[in-house]
């Protein structure tokens, strides 16, 4: 009941009585439990937020709220964000390029305890922190919850990073791979439109998200997507800092054309750098993406024609540049795929910017924490305490 209230399909009694088959005795009963635990409003209490008229239901967002870290190589996001999905709070904490969590984290940490302090409490105090969500580099186990394989973060695979969090706020930490992330939060954007998806993370490395009907695909070990670490032609014999050699990263990924760049004598740092110089019209910053864009695209084409996405998303620091970078993908995946996989394909920028890893965090955590499971949880847990 609580998924259809959250989804919008369900706005009163009669909608869930519809919608469930459950009888309206059933329904109160079942919604009382969940008014309890303060995930919903009901009648004049929902009037009174400005929410649906006296009658209607609701999900209550002020309810709780979760905590997010989208975790780079040199920059981390924070922020908080309310049930319903809007960020609350947010900052950032710039470190050293392939820092270890030890340097990390404790920052990390400060930043998010320093969010909590500056929410208000209003009159029923301060929300509950409901959970945790981090998003990394490379691959990560979603049974276990860290990372086990992250070229791009040595140092990160095996650590338990819910430990650091510890003082912050007690609760569950949920950990996934930075591509993944980006891909969840279109199940706030385009996914509501699109259904199956491709979502390229085209930053410093390459990462590649997979939606299917709406759900995100992560694959055996979590692993699905890892695109960068193609081996392809062009690349053949050029180091990987996964190391191995002939990667897609090598000749695409950001790092490689900030290494390229500054072989040619460029003071160039990021491939945030990169970009700004494309967005502002220089033409050898341009040429950079697009040939970037063309390497994607021809490894692209391949997962195009095995899933048949109706669009491919492009997001990452590479998609503020988004005409300049997709017009070179564009370019390689009409010439490789087959005419009906292109047929009606789309190409599209993110729809969260440079949120979306923030955004696609706390639909992870929500997703997790209201889950139908851990509601019920909940409820019997309430129960049984009431009990004694």
């Amino acid at each position: 009941m609580l998924q259809l209230v959250r989804q919008g399909r369900a706005s009163s009694r009669s909608d869930l009585v519809r919608l469930t088959g459950l009888s309206r005795t059933a329904v109160t009963a079942r919604l009382a439990a969940l008014e309890d635990l303060g995930l919903v409003l009901a009648g004049d209490e929902l009037a009174s937020t400005g929410g649906r008229p006296a009658g209607g239901i609701g999900l209550d967002a002020r309810a709780g709220v979760v905590l997010t870290a989208a975790i780079g190589r040199s920059r981390s996001q924070l922020a908080l964000f309310d049930l319903a999905g809007h960020e609350l709070r947010s900052s950032s904490v710039e470190h050293e390029v392939g820092a270890p969590p030890d340097v990390v984290m404790p920052d990390v940490a400060t930043q998010l305890t320093g969010l909590l302090a500056d929410l208000p409490g209003g009159h029923r105090g301060r929300p509950p922190v409901l959970g945790t969500g981090i998003s990394l580099p490379g691959t990560v186990d979603p049974v276990l919850g860290v990372s086990i394989d992250s070229p791009a973060m040595t140092g990160w695979d095996r650590v338990d990073l819910g430990a650091f969090l510890a003082d912050v706020e007690p609760g569950p930490t949920f950990v996934a791979n930075d591509a993944d992330v980006l891909a969840r939060s279109e199940g706030l954007g385009h996914a509501a439109t699109y259904r199956d998806l491709l979502v390229v993370k085209a930053s410093t490395g390459l990462g590649l998200g997979i939606v299917s009907e709406g759900r995100v695909v992560p694959g055996h070990l979590g692993a699905a997507g890892e695109i960068g670490h193609t081996k392809v032609h062009a690349a053949e014999g050029r180091p990987c800092r996964c190391g191995d050699v002939g990667c897609l990263e090598t000749i695409a990924g950001g790092w490689a054309l900030v290494a390229e760049l500054q072989a040619q004598g460029h003071r160039i740092g990021h491939v945030r750098d990169v970009v700004a110089r494309a967005v502002g019209g220089d033409a050898e910053a341009k040429h950079h993406l697009r040939e970037a864009g063309r390497s994607l695209g021809e490894v692209l084409a391949v997962a195009i024609n095995l899933l048949n996405p109706h669009a491919v998303v492009i997001g990452g620091d590479m998609s503020a540049a988004f005409e300049v970078y997709a017009a070179g993908v564009r370019e390689s995946v009409y010439a490789r795929a087959s005419a009906l996989a292109t047929r009606d394909l789309q190409f599209l920028s993110s729809t969260f910017g440079d949120r979306a890893g923030l955004v696609g965090c706390a639909a992870m955590v929500l997703d997790q924490v209201l889950s139908p499971a851990a509601v019920d949880t909940r409820i019997l847990e309430r129960e049984a305490s009431a009990s004694r």
